[in-house]
């Protein structure tokens, strides 16, 4: 076993330290702490209260039943927070009645912002597969400027949960499967979201969730069960988090799962041992919708008082829609069971995020009428989710050089039920966008007029008309469509189809058992290819599919993801070669749903291979290879980078500097996403075969060769032991670097 050093500073660390912005404002809290002295306990709990929009705030006040006594308690200052409040009229509506109360506290009011407002971005995975932190940051600050602009001052973003399992549905909600560049992009979206000042009008305050461990659901299923040791924990799924906190995000939301036998609501270790203590954070944790009252049928409280107890003697700071707070918190102080001083903690960090907001100093500042008549939807924001779409988009296959299209001189089939729609590519986690908004692929190909476009839907996705509250409906039956796409295709030159899921099928409560094209599409896509063999495949999906057919018998393949507003424009751009695909995968896509979860960064094992096991007692399957269909880290474009001269030399300390060779052998100039990874050979806990931990996207013209270099020291080479202390070990490293996770140039050093 190698020695290893313990780098104390470094605790939860990959080199973080505590971040300054946990240095709270003096000026700020002095104004706290004198709003908290004239408080009273029942003033202290209501902050902690969460409403959900409970009646149409431009009309009359609701009489009687919940809703009265919810108006009420929002008036006499019982409500800390509303979600799901949208636009100037109704945020000024509400914030009137808020500040009636008697200390004229007024609320902070959240929404889903999750990859836009009303001009939506890429969904969140297929941003990651752009590896443009720069480019990522522009767009929360687009889904900000919009958000804000409409009354809305914090957003329950970004989602920064690691997952393996592409039948998660809220996969499309993360940045993959990688815990290195999950890390970038949970900071780019926060310093997005919230800028360099809270109390910018045109800034949000962002939601770090789901902390932690929900992509680890069992089975891919949603709300289930999690079930993962601490080298996993530390190593995979907190390292987002404390990134995103790094970045000052403000505020963190708990998860639906349970860790280790105890549900993140309540799971003390997470919230106010890690985060709260050793991590520094002075934001505060909101629960996930309901989360305190659910810990009733997870079996580990008996009631909402119990629940309520567990939740904030755990550092749950405020109340999702479970109203186990307010109804049972007073009582809880009252008894004994919960020290005020937790009730007075919880308070303190809420309002303090209320006077980062700069919400005292002016209840109004993100109520401006022409703010929300002019910066919503505007061009610069068009423009911004365009450059974004076309840089999410991954080029999986182009065999021959199909792609990209002439642009003019020939006779083009546009096939598949998703090439004329204009509310799918909109994607999941929507709701202040209209459907029927984006341009739809169609659309975007019209604008290339050189040639003859023929358009044939082949197939309904679904029977009937899909809805968000509604259990879709796979079409399996009708096949009417068929004989004209298929005759179509047989008078064009080429043919593209555009297939995958319906932005409705991924997200929330969208888990998928099978991960295959869904309904009747793969065998429209036979039928087409039994007539044309010159076919591109356009996928719109929200995760990884199950596409081994496809990817044996049809020649090009774009992964195009939900790419919202502008998805038409993007995917023409990238199909008539006006944008070289630079995209690379952040989640591996399986060969089958058997190998799920699949990916890069996995263990060795005992028996990694036929040479330890003989023929048949190794780590394998007997009917499936083990190697995704596309791996981590791929993408292709229109022009083949090359690499070379791969050098690996000490720097000081126990740094190195790693150095290689990109050139472009193409016709076009292009990017290329170069990626480095490491394999700790020997390790007092067994490390992963790769792990990324660094990249950087680099533009070459044709022809152009460049030296790229990285530089990775204590904190890229260290690691999380079991008890979550990082650690440095000298020894024997295998570096690597290339255009992907598989494809790589490989050294080893050693670091005595």
């Amino acid at each position: 076993m190698k020695k290893w050093i313990l780098i104390l500073p470094l605790i939860y660390g990959l080199g973080w330290m505590v971040p300054a912005w946990s240095q709270t404002d003096p000026a700020i809290e002095a104004k706290v702490d004198a709003l908290l002295a004239r408080m009273t306990l029942e003033e202290k709990i209501g902050q902690m209260n969460q409403y959900n929009g409970f009646w149409n705030f431009t009309g009359p006040a609701p009489a009687g039943g919940e809703a009265a006594n919810k108006f009420d308690n929002l008036k006499s200052g019982m409500v800390g927070s509303m979600l799901n409040v949208r636009g100037v009229e109704n945020v000024r509506k509400v914030q009137e009645l808020a500040l009636q109360s008697r200390l004229h506290i007024p609320l902070i009011i959240g929404f889903d912002v999750i990859h836009g407002y009303q001009t939506l971005s890429p969904i969140p995975l297929a941003e990651a597969a752009s590896w443009d932190l720069a480019a990522i940051q522009r767009s929360a600050k687009v889904a900000a400027t919009e958000a804000a602009a409409s009354g809305i001052n914090w957003t329950f973003a970004p989602m920064v949960d690691i997952s393996r399992d592409a039948r998660w549905g809220r996969v499309m909600e993360g940045a993959g499967e990688d815990p290195f560049l999950g890390a970038q992009i949970a900071a780019a979206r926060v310093q997005g979201f919230q800028g360099r000042d809270l109390s910018d009008p045109l800034t949000i305050a962002a939601c770090v969730k789901h902390f932690a461990a929900y992509g680890f659901a069992e089975a891919g299923r949603d709300y289930n069960t999690v079930d993962i040791g601490t080298s996993t924990l530390y190593n995979m799924v907190l390292p987002p988090f404390k990134a995103a906190a790094n970045a000052g995000a403000r505020t963190f939301m708990n998860s639906f799962n349970e860790i280790n036998g105890i549900p993140a609501t309540a799971n003390a270790l997470l919230q106010r041992d890690i985060l709260k203590g050793q991590w520094g954070f002075t934001g505060f944790v909101v629960s996930d919708w309901g989360s305190i009252g659910e810990l009733i049928p997870h079996g580990l409280a008996r009631d909402g008082k119990q629940a309520a107890e567990l939740a904030v003697n755990a550092g749950s700071d405020m109340d999702m829609e479970s109203y186990n707070y307010l109804n049972h918190l007073k009582s809880l102080v009252e008894s004994g069971q919960v020290d005020e001083a937790l009730i007075t903690d919880a308070a303190r960090r809420i309002l303090r995020v209320k006077f980062e907001l700069g919400l005292f100093d002016d209840p109004y500042r993100y109520c401006d009428e022409e703010r929300e008549r002019t910066m919503i939807g505007n061009s610069d924001e068009m423009d911004a989710v365009l450059q974004m779409a076309k840089k999410s988009i991954v080029l999986l296959k182009n065999e021959n050089a199909l792609l990209p299209l002439p642009k003019s001189g020939k006779k083009v089939a546009l096939i598949g039920p998703l090439a004329a729609d204009k509310t799918s590519p909109l994607g999941s986690w929507r709701p202040a966008a209209d459907d029927g908004t984006a341009i739809s692929v169609l659309e975007g190909m019209e604008r290339y007029s050189g040639n003859r476009l023929m358009h044939y839907p082949g197939v309904k996705l679904f029977e009937g008309e899909p809805a968000f509250v509604t259990e879709l409906q796979i079409n399996e039956t009708d096949t009417t469509g068929f004989a004209a796409a298929v005759n179509g295709a047989k008078q064009a030159d080429v043919v593209v189809m555009v297939l995958g899921e319906h932005g409705l099928m991924t997200g929330e409560g969208r888990s998928r058992a099978f991960i295959d094209i869904p309904g009747l599409q793969e065998e429209l896509l036979k039928a087409v290819l039994a007539v044309n063999s010159q076919v591109v495949l356009v996928l719109m999906n929200g995760r990884p599919l199950a596409i081994d057919w496809e990817a044996e018998h049809v020649p090009a393949i774009v992964e195009a993801w939900h790419l919202g507003t502008q998805s038409g424009n993007a995917i023409a751009q990238v199909l008539y070669g006006d944008y070289n695909p630079s995209g690379k995968l952040p989640m591996s896509f399986p060969r089958s749903v058997g190998q799920v979860p699949i990916y890069y960064n996995h263990k060795s094992t005992g028996r990694p291979d036929r040479a330890g096991g003989g023929m048949v007692f190794w780590s394998h399957y007997n009917d499936e290879s083990n190697d995704p269909l596309y791996p981590f880290g791929f993408g292709i474009g229109y022009s083949k980078m090359a690499y070379s001269d791969l050098r690996v030399t000490r720097g000081s300390g126990n740094s190195i500097t790693v150095q290689v060779n990109v050139r472009n052998m193409g016709k076009l100039a292009g990017e290329e996403v170069v990626q480095v990874y490491i394999h700790d050979l020997v390790a007092s806990v067994t490390r992963p075969v790769k792990e990324l931990k660094a990249f950087e996207k680099v533009s070459l013209s044709a022809g152009e060769s460049r030296t790229v270099r990285f530089t990775l020291d204590e904190s890229s080479l260290g690691f999380y032991n079991n008890d979550g202390h990082w650690v440095f070990e000298p020894g024997d490293f295998m570096i690597m670097a290339g255009g992907n996770s598989v494809d790589v140039l490989q050294e080893k050093i050693t670091i005595q």
